[in-house]
């Protein structure tokens, strides 16, 4: 397999994962998004369909959504900067902070969220060869969100 392909696959499962399907089409995990863009179940609709109240609330789970965000970004945001050359020390019982959030850091926080996924793509489509550190680490990435985007999903059961 190429590394484009393998690139490729990759790529369209994380964008799956974190934009939602593609409106109207299948998908690899996630429910279908409709044609019309409803029913879109990736990271960032989620989040986006939640408000402050909700996304702070820890649940019988133990951790809000807005902790689950803040640490998928941070995760994010550490592959771009292991890739860049830096190795930590790396604050991991930190990176769930803020777990509690008023109306503006919430949209500060799916903002960070936003731009952690944008450099880990950027990373991405900018790597000329892929060794088993640079791979490893989109598939970590990928891994990682999918993990917490299940653990989000679980929680709004709870938070109703």
């Amino acid at each position: 397999m190429s590394d484009q392909t393998w690139l490729d696959g990759t790529l369209a499962v994380l964008k799956e994962a974190v934009e939602g399907g593609t409106p109207g089409q299948g998908t690899a995990f996630l429910d279908s998004t409709k044609a019309d863009g409803s029913d879109n179940h990736g990271l960032l609709a989620t989040l986006s369909g939640l408000n402050a109240a909700q996304a702070s609330d820890p649940t019988a789970l133990g951790l809000s959504v807005a902790a689950h965000a803040a640490h998928v970004a941070y995760h994010m945001e550490v592959i771009v900067r292991w890739q860049a050359g830096e190795r930590g020390p790396f604050d991991w019982p930190g990176s769930f902070q803020p777990a509690v959030v008023d109306d503006e850091a919430w949209t500060t926080l799916q903002a960070r969220v936003q731009a952690a996924y944008q450099g880990l793509l950027t990373l991405a489509g900018q790597q000329a060869e892929w060794d088993q550190d640079a791979a490893g680490g989109l598939v970590g990435g990928l891994a990682h969100v999918v993990y917490h985007l299940g653990a989000v999903r679980q929680t709004l059961k709870l938070i109703g």
